[in-house]
């Protein structure tokens, strides 16, 4: 049983890696700043702001995982980077491991090629920009980190969100810094195939400082 914390426990990502380690009886403290409608029994739900430097310090304490799936938008934006600063200072030199849910432009789009970011900023809305370049910091912020952190990042695919309603599978492919599409061209998953992959990390470490993704 590993003892874990996810930051935006209520959130879309969030909520399902929550639901999946509680499944598989994992130690599961939710924090956010208001309670989900659904609780699941022995799950440790508090509320609270990431942004406050004693309360992530106390829900990082101990805890084998603390893992960051914040929605970098409205009176967040911009300010994930400074909680990935503070929890890499917490957990460098711990046992802790520390991962992000981030997003897939810092994906290559092929082998050796640019990032999905340098092929479609041009395109993308402006008011979009500062939640994806968050995600691009925070690997940034992972990958020059101490090198007693014991990290992962996880970039879903090209697309994934609530409002795509994608189905579960049960099942995913799981893939490294290169963006993933099936025999279909698609790119996604749904929030509890992507748990699947997330607490399957925790449950066996395969990606100590690296960053992976999946797709349905």
């Amino acid at each position: 049983m590993a003892r874990i914390t996810v930051l935006g426990g209520s959130g879309y990502a969030g909520g399902a890696v929550v639901a999946e380690a509680h499944k598989r009886g994992h130690q599961v403290t939710s924090l956010s700043r208001n309670l989900p409608v659904e609780q699941l029994e022995q799950v440790d739900y508090q509320t609270g702001s990431a942004l406050d430097p004693d309360t992530l310090e106390q829900v990082a304490e101990g805890r084998d995982v603390v893992l960051v799936a914040l929605s970098p938008r409205g009176d967040m934006a911009g300010k994930v980077e400074g909680i990935v600063e503070q929890l890499v200072e917490l957990l460098a030199g711990t046992s802790t491991r520390l991962g992000y849910v981030g997003g897939a432009s810092s994906l290559l789009v092929a082998e050796g090629g640019p990032r999905v970011w340098d092929e479609s900023h041009e395109h993308i809305p402006a008011d979009v920009k500062p939640e994806i370049e968050t995600g691009l910091r925070t690997f940034d912020q992972l990958r020059n980190s101490p090198e007693t952190l014991d990290w992962f990042y996880v970039s879903p695919p090209e697309e994934f969100g609530s409002w795509l309603h994608t189905p579960s599978t049960g099942a995913y492919t799981l893939g490294g810094d290169v963006l993933l599409r099936d025999a279909n061209g698609n790119s996604t998953i749904s929030a509890a195939d992507l748990a699947l992959a997330i607490v399957d990390e925790i449950d066996t470490p395969k990606h100590h400082r690296a960053r992976f993704t999946a797709i349905s």
